[in-house]
């Protein structure tokens, strides 16, 4: 069975995005992967040691900052590293993150301003899977992991 590492604040068993407010993902197919036991939820952010509530963070360039001007980048790393790990243990096929997150966005992210502008780039965790062979897709690519299940799984 094909098993995907999913952002814990899409899994939606716990509050963990940074402001306290749910995030969780209610698409059909995916209640339906979470139902057969393919999902395995990680939080890089708060198994960093970063609590919930937290003060919203963004990468500038190679270091994750907070809007208090707090580098946090080592609270990041340590996370993307734990993420990576429990994606070899459980033998994870593919991860699916949170878009815009400076840990785990795949598409775009917020530039580092605290503006709400985003710019083309990753978050820390995403970099560090992609980087060891995994794809790494948002919530809005469910149509992309739903094929990769169908292929995998005739």
């Amino acid at each position: 069975m094909i098993k995907i590492l999913v952002s814990e604040c899409l899994y939606g068993e716990r509050i963990v995005r940074y402001d306290g407010k749910e995030n969780r993902l209610d698409d059909p197919r995916f209640l339906q992967w979470k139902q057969e036991g393919r999902l395995v939820a990680v939080c890089p952010e708060v198994m960093g040691g970063l609590s919930t509530p937290r003060t919203p963070s963004e990468r500038r360039g190679g270091c994750v900052v907070n809007s208090n001007g707090h580098d946090v980048t080592n609270e990041y790393t340590k996370g993307a590293k734990l993420a990576l790990a429990i994606a070899k243990r459980e033998n994870v096929s593919c991860v699916l993150f949170k878009l815009n997150s400076p840990s785990c966005g795949s598409k775009l992210i917020y530039d580092g301003s605290f503006t709400g502008n985003k710019i083309a780039g990753q978050g820390v965790a995403a970099e560090l899977l992609r980087d060891n062979g995994y794809q790494v897709y948002g919530e809005d690519d469910l149509d992309q992991i739903e094929k990769l299940i169908m292929e995998n799984e005739r």
